[in-house]
């Protein structure tokens, strides 16, 4: 009975339990490494920045046929693309600039700091710039 409880209240579907099949993933999973990895992001890091365990990055690039709709908007934001290019429903334009840089991603989060902060960071800024490689 205990068994059925547990079960019954786990939050993931069974298949994502035990190891990862030997199997190839699925065109959305596909598609979802693809942009991770131009995003140049791990499956940590693109988990830690949409607010989810790193074990379901994993599933979800493995054998998800789909993705949760109130997932869809922050995977789109963190990988720089739009929602219709994560379901396949739109090419990756080639004109377009893609994800963002690790470095401009940095400077988004330095843009969000208190004044005082950002004019700490100007400063290293300045002076790593200045210096003459010693």
């Amino acid at each position: 009975m205990q068994y059925t409880l547990l079960a019954q209240s786990w939050p993931y579907p069974a298949e994502m339990a035990g190891r990862p099949p030997n199997t190839p993933p699925t065109p959305l999973g596909a598609r979802l490494a693809a942009l991770r990895k131009t995003a140049s992001l791990s499956q940590s890091q693109l988990a830690l920045a949409v607010g989810i365990p790193q074990r379901t990055v994993s599933f979800y690039e493995r054998q998800a046929d789909h993705l949760p709709s109130d997932l869809l908007p922050k995977l789109a934001r963190v990988l720089g693309v739009s929602i219709e290019v994560i379901l396949g429903l739109e090419a990756v334009q080639g004109n377009k600039r893609g994800p963002k840089s690790k470095l401009e991603r940095q400077f988004e989060a330095i843009n969000q700091l208190p004044r005082t902060r950002q004019q700490f960071v100007s400063k290293l800024l300045d002076q790593l710039l200045t210096s003459k490689g010693d």
